[in-house]
């Protein structure tokens, strides 16, 4: 598998942050040039990443540039071509059957999101690298 320019991309919580909000030296040069790309060619966001980023909000493990995580999601919302995917009861399934030990629910969830889409998917997450052979980074 190999990433094309023409292709949609599948985000990992960690991507969209650093991408959204400017910590573009968090980012690779292969991802941060795929990032560019999303107004024009897209990206998917599993609605995990908006709940992963809540909790860690409210932890306080996670800063989000003094956005309230509405203000954030609206931000997101704002982006051209970026859509943020519903996690139904499809994809929980699809994230249980993939044949990996991994108990984070969201990186399984990011991961089915990419599968079941054939898609690329952009993480720094080595686990995810690991398993997933079609990573941006």
């Amino acid at each position: 598998m190999g990433w094309g320019v023409a292709s949609v991309i599948v985000l990992d919580t960690c991507a969209v942050l650093w991408w959204s909000l400017g910590f573009e030296d968090e980012l690779s040069e292969k991802a941060l040039q795929a990032c560019s790309l999303i107004p024009d060619m897209g990206a998917l966001l599993p609605s995990s990443a908006v709940w992963e980023i809540g909790v860690k909000v409210q932890n306080g493990k996670l800063d989000i540039g003094g956005y309230s995580l509405a203000d954030y999601v609206r931000l997101l919302k704002e982006i051209p071509r970026l859509e943020i995917v519903p996690i139904d009861a499809d994809l929980w399934v699809e994230s249980l059957a993939l044949d990996w030990k991994h108990p984070d629910p969201m990186d399984r969830l990011v991961v089915a999101l990419a599968k079941t889409r054939a898609l690329p998917l952009l993480t720094r997450d080595t686990a995810i690298q690991s398993f997933y052979g079609n990573v941006i980074w």
